[in-house]
């Protein structure tokens, strides 16, 4: 069961993605970032890619596609805010 990340836990597993342009939305309890590409193909390519990881993982981004950026948002619903799947998705979404 997934369990939303504690406090000693948040530092050590969100501190590298703030690092990577990660943002907290403290409103939200969420991780979000804009990932910017050279064109809609490119952009609609790494969504495509991005979306078999998440399936796999049973762990869905709320995003936003507008021509050549893709906004995204990521928590956990289930727990209220974020989990380690959030950072284990973002993680993956950086290196895509």
């Amino acid at each position: 069961m997934t369990e939303k990340l504690s406090a000693a836990a948040r530092d050590a597993v969100l501190t590298p993605l703030l690092e990577n342009d990660w943002q907290l939305d403290g409103d939200r309890d969420a991780l979000v970032k804009t990932f910017h590409f050279e064109s809609f193909v490119d952009a609609f390519g790494w969504m495509t890619r991005a979306a078999i990881w998440a399936e796999k993982w049973n762990h869905h981004p709320e995003w936003l596609n507008v021509y050549n950026r893709v906004d995204v948002v990521l928590t956990t619903h289930d727990v209220g805010g974020l989990s380690s799947l959030d950072a284990k998705l973002a993680r993956k979404l950086d290196t895509l």
